[in-house]
């Protein structure tokens, strides 16, 4: 007992984003709501500060827990990523979670879903797994509804709270069976009974590892499982879908390509072409559907979609790039997806809760700071050089091109070129189109800061990909 409270107090990441949680819990209590805000914004840039202090060996593995826990480089990296956007995402919905009443709760569910984050990005025991994804899910459930009054954010969290449960059981299963096969829980032993019995696997292995597939499938909303993705992302109020559409998704894909890095690499090639169809489907149907989408708020859920088939690709071509590749992808798209969202949020609290594309119409006129950084954030997304999306389409590509991933990467190309077409849907709308209503839109100067800070990080990290890329 002794030997794990020492531990606890060494894992400082952890201990900060649950303290964090349990703060929040009691902010309510003794009476210190106003000082919770910048209290958050502190202990998460800790977080940040001490995955900084902790990046030590060369390889930096750290175990806790039994080495369930291995807080290695990849851990560390995957933390700050999303620790960083969280303080931008506090930064986005300040003003959503004051005109709330429960301002507490939902503070509260929110870091208890990055603890469950981070032990997603962390983990090295399947049973890890499973506590972090729950951690990080329940939060969820309850968030997605958190409009209480509204009819469309109770039906979009009953269907994530139903499908998150059926991917769940699909992951239970998968996990029953890896561990009755090889007989342990830990990645590296059932890397090691992998490279030890060549030949001889027996099938429910495979079957095992294809239930978690489809399970993880589900978190990341990756193709033919992401149905709930664009109803969930659109009945959400629209500050939670664009923690889902970042954060969440960060810390899925982190977890996603560990598992498939440490524990099935040596046995991938058996469900590889399951993975080349499933990352093909994702790309195409995501940005293909994506087309047809009068609303912006479900534009950018079927865009959500369409980048996770780019991750996706990392995880099947699992090349000793592609973790530095789906790390630095996941920051350039958490901070084109953050950006986008939150012109999109701003413009709705102006427009009556509009978010169709005829609601940007001649935005440039209005409000050329929303204009430009949703142009920015579009092109971005779009793969546009210079900006950071590019790098990141750029990275994934030679990752899977090592490989052997040729049609793959024309698939990818193929889906690319149609997102300009309805990113550029929406900058032809700000630029090009005249709207009747004169009125001007006004937004916040903290939220101005924020939307200048944002497009800038999206440029810097273009023309500074090495920063990101050269960590792992």
């Amino acid at each position: 007992m002794r030997e794990l409270i020492h531990q606890a107090f060494q894992l400082k990441e952890l201990l900060l984003l649950t303290g964090l949680g349990l703060i929040a819990l009691l902010a309510e209590i003794f009476n210190f709501r106003k000082l919770l805000f910048p209290i958050i914004l502190l202990g998460l840039a800790g977080v940040i500060a001490t995955c900084v202090l902790d990046w030590k060996s060369p390889d930096g593995d750290r175990f806790f827990f039994s080495n369930m826990l291995n807080v290695n480089h990849y851990a560390l990296g995957f933390t700050i990523v999303i620790a960083l956007v969280s303080i931008f995402w506090f930064l986005m919905s300040e003003k959503y979670f004051t005109d709330e009443t429960n301002l507490t709760d939902h503070f509260a569910l929110v870091l208890f879903a990055l603890v469950g984050a981070f032990l997603m990005v962390s983990y090295s025991n399947l049973v890890m797994l499973f506590l972090g994804i729950e951690t990080l899910s329940i939060p969820l459930y309850v968030l997605v509804g958190s409009k209480k009054n509204d009819l469309a954010s109770n039906e979009s969290a009953f269907k994530y709270f139903l499908m998150g449960a059926f991917a769940s059981g699909f992951l239970l299963f998968g996990i029953t069976l890896i561990y009755g096969v090889s007989g342990s829980f830990d990645l590296v032993q059932i890397a090691a009974y992998v490279s030890k019995n060549p030949g001889a696997i027996p099938p429910l292995f495979y079957a095992g590892g294809l239930l978690m597939l489809v399970g993880m499938s589900f978190k990341v909303s990756a193709a033919p499982f992401h149905f709930w993705a664009p109803d969930v992302y659109q009945g959400a109020p629209t500050v939670i879908t664009a923690f889902m559409a970042t954060v969440v998704k960060t810390a899925a894909f982190g977890a996603f390509f560990r598992l498939f890095w440490v524990a099935f690499n040596q046995a991938g090639a058996e469900w590889s072409h399951i993975m080349w169809v499933m990352a093909a489907a994702t790309l195409l149907i995501g940005n293909i559907t994506a087309v047809f989408q009068r609303s912006v708020k479900r534009m950018l859920a079927y865009s959500s979609i369409a980048h996770a088939g780019f991750m996706f690709i990392a995880i099947l071509a699992m090349s000793k790039t592609s973790g530095s590749a789906i790390l630095y992808y996941a920051c350039a798209y958490s901070l084109s997806s953050l950006t986008a969202f939150l012109v999109l949020y701003l413009l709705m609290q102006n427009r009556a809760g509009d978010d169709s594309i005829d609601s940007f119409n001649g935005l440039v006129k209005k409000n050329p700071l929303l204009a430009g950084s949703m142009t920015i954030a579009l092109l971005s997304l779009s793969g546009i050089p210079p900006l950071a999306g590019f790098f990141a389409k750029y990275f994934i590509f030679v990752s899977a091109i090592n490989q052997g991933f040729y049609w793959l990467v024309g698939i990818a190309i193929l889906g690319s070129l149609i997102g300009v077409y309805y990113y550029f849907k929406i900058i032809i709308a700000m630029f090009f189109r005249s709207d009747s209503d004169n009125g001007p839109v006004t937004i916040p100067s903290d939220q101005k800061a924020l939307l200048f800070v944002l497009s800038l990080l999206i440029l810097i990290l273009g023309l500074l990909p090495g920063v990101i890329i050269n960590l792992l």
